[in-house]
């Protein structure tokens, strides 16, 4: 873990999965109701610093973990040790490495990707599921085959998905320019620096753009029909996932299914507002215990 960039109050865990050690946050009793959470590219589990002290004090047991391709210890060379599967699984034997049957899992950005496909393949690991900013997969598809705009929006995926290794030349050039500027101005200074330094390390941009690499097509990603209950949380200024995705994601939800648009927020609310999402999250969990 970098402990540079580490908020004090949290706990380190190094947890291991098969040959892959992964490093995470942790807050709150040890016997608390677990909530993981999973962050985005390009981001860590520090992504959810400002939304952990929250959990904490609620009596959560809330771990956040720097995940496959993000932890030193745990970058597998090839594309296919990124593919959506494996990221689950992944999930899973976090919860399980805290002794939890049942979780609440809690995601943003490609993590939400993750979170839906854990989602729909294992229901009955969830109590319940809190995604940031992403649709459905499905609903994301849909959109980006019948609207155009969504279908642009996606331009930078395919731009990753490049296997010259052009992407990772681009987004370091000139200081990591490009990759500075894919957070728009929304992520705390402090955050950023921390990000751009550890994806600059030898081989770890890599990584993380494998996640988009490994999928069959652009956002091929596996995920069912959703029973679980879901808090679906959607920034009306985000660059990436348009409102078509954003509003027909609730036709793949049979469960609960509670929608809202963050008026004015953008695609990184972890960061940018959490002290928006995170009374709505906590408001989830509660009911869903």
């Amino acid at each position: 873990m970098d402990t540079e960039t580490t908020p004090a109050p949290f706990e380190r865990l190094e947890l291991r999965v098969g040959p892959h050690t992964y490093d995470a946050l942790a807050a709150g009793p040890a016997d608390g109701e677990l909530v993981l959470l999973l962050h985005g590219w390009p981001e860590f589990a520090d992504s959810w610093s400002a939304v952990l002290p929250a959990l904490s004090a609620a009596g959560y047991r809330a771990v956040a973990v720097d995940q496959r391709g993000y932890s030193p210890g745990a970058r597998p060379a090839q594309i296919a040790d990124y593919a959506v599967p494996e990221l689950v699984a992944d999930a899973l034997a976090f919860a399980d490495s805290q002794g939890a049957d049942r979780f609440h899992l809690v995601s943003h950005d490609w993590g939400g990707l993750v979170a839906w496909a854990l989602a729909g393949a294992h229901p009955e690991r969830l109590k319940s599921l809190s995604v940031l900013a992403t649709p459905h997969p499905e609903a994301l598809n849909r959109a980006a085959a019948g609207d155009s705009e969504q279908h642009h929006r996606l331009d930078y995926v395919r731009f990753f998905r490049s296997d010259d290794h052009s992407a990772e030349a681009a987004l370091l050039a000139d200081d990591a320019a490009r990759l500075r500027a894919a957070y728009g101005g929304k992520v705390p200074a402090h955050l950023v620096e921390g990000n751009v330094r550890r994806l600059a390390e030898p081989g770890a941009l890599t990584a993380t753009l494998n996640w988009y690499r490994a999928p069959a097509s652009v956002i091929s990603v596996p995920a069912g029909r959703i029973t679980v209950p879901t808090l679906f949380l959607w920034g009306s200024e985000d660059i990436a996932l348009g409102r078509v995705a954003a509003e027909s994601t609730g036709e793949w939800v049979d469960g609960p299914y509670t929608f809202e648009e963050l008026a004015g927020a953008s695609h990184w609310l972890p960061e940018e507002v959490p002290g928006l999402v995170t009374p709505k999250i906590l408001d989830h969990l509660k009911t869903y215990a």
